[in-house]
């Protein structure tokens, strides 16, 4: 089976290996001259990104790349970016990389002259409406991780540096006009970021397909996305270029990112104030957190969880699929519990409130509250 595909759907994707090629006749076709690259750290000098940079300076585009990026990006990442967008005259920007990167690069693109702080922008009812999308910039994602979704978007998470909480940014200009899926350019990921990456996308499908909201369409693009998760994320960390797998796996992110907008659930509330105070990487998180949740909102999807586990071929109906989530974290090594992650039992009553403040937690199955989320945090340490 050849995994390359064109896909209409949320946007523009370029689907499979090699298609990274095609950047800069895409980059044109939105209207770019001069786009400016945002990454991050760590993927800057790699092979894999001076390619990317080859490319678009190949077609007369420029070499210009942003590489401030935190693992959590913030607000004073976001600043820095504008200033170098504005200094090098750039009218677009090119995402590329994992979660932080084509989040902070959305930022950039978005409000480079907006008459508001991004803080007024948080996805709190019509609160977009206050964005002039006029002055917003083009996007181009190109993902070199598989888990966060962000590529299929219209949304960004940016943590407030001075509250340590996270806020999701949304716009629906965030949406990239062009995707570009190559899981070529996953193959180098670190083994860790490959486990924590992956169970992010489980994250999503499984939180989405839980929560108790009406939108059959991303009730089914949940299910499937599971089932590419379970059968391929082990594959793809024990042999890191299974081009196939990887593909699949770049396939259940995206479906993941557009499955949630059925609703998040208290994975998600539980790490986001985790990952904004600790800095712990977002994945890893949810997937450390994710037995726990599933006890926490058995009574309400023990039923719904059965019927996923027999589309997964997964023998025991909720037990039996809690049991492949353990088996899971074992085999991709993430950490047991929040203890082990470096949380302190002295944060959880701040943790706690924090939780209760993510918009993530009003898609959870069971209705949230100071005490039972407390109790929650406690069971996950």
């Amino acid at each position: 089976m050849s995994l390359k595909a064109n896909w209409s759907y949320p946007t523009a994707v370029k689907f499979g290996a090699g298609r990274i090629a095609e950047l800069a006749e895409h980059c044109k076709a939105a209207g770019m001259t001069k786009p400016l690259l945002v990454t991050d750290k760590a993927l800057a000098p790699l092979p894999i990104t001076q390619g990317a940079l080859d490319i678009l300076e190949a077609a007369g585009l420029g070499r210009a790349v942003f590489s401030e990026v935190d693992p959590n990006p913030n607000e004073k990442n976001m600043e820095a970016g504008l200033a170098v967008y504005r200094a090098g005259g750039h009218d677009g920007v090119v995402a590329f990389g994992g979660g932080s990167a084509l989040d902070l690069g959305k930022m950039i693109a978005l409000m480079i002259d907006q008459p508001c702080p991004v803080w007024d922008l948080e996805d709190v009812g019509d609160w977009w409406t206050r964005a002039n999308p006029d002055t917003i910039a083009p996007i181009i994602a190109v993902p070199t991780t598989a888990g966060t979704g962000s590529e299929v978007g219209r949304a960004g998470v940016l943590t407030n540096s001075a509250t340590h909480r996270k806020k999701i940014i949304f716009h629906p200009r965030l949406l990239p006009v062009v995707t570009i899926c190559d899981p070529e350019l996953t193959v180098g990921m670190p083994r860790f970021i490959t486990a924590g990456t992956g169970m992010d996308a489980l994250a999503h499908c499984l939180e989405a397909y839980c929560s108790p909201f009406y939108h059959p369409m991303s009730q089914g693009i949940a299910l499937e996305g599971m089932r590419l998760v379970f059968e391929n994320l082990p594959r793809v960390y024990a042999t890191p270029d299974d081009l196939e797998a990887r593909g699949h796996m770049m396939s259940a992110a995206a479906m993941g990112a557009v499955a949630f907008q059925k609703g998040l659930g208290a994975i998600h509330s539980l790490s986001h104030p985790v990952g904004a105070v600790y800095g712990t990487h977002h994945g890893t998180t949810n997937a450390c957190v994710m037995p726990m949740v599933l006890d926490f909102n058995r009574p309400a999807i023990e039923a719904r969880i059965g019927r996923a586990a027999d589309y997964l071929g997964i023998r025991g109906g909720f037990e039996g699929f809690r049991a492949a989530v353990m088996d899971l974290r074992t085999e991709l090594h993430i950490p047991e519990t929040l203890s082990a992650m470096g949380v302190e039992a002295a944060r959880l009553d701040a943790l706690t409130e924090m939780a209760l403040e993510d918009p993530s937690c009003g898609g959870n199955p069971i209705e949230m509250t100071y005490d039972n989320t407390r109790a929650l945090f406690e069971a996950c340490m």
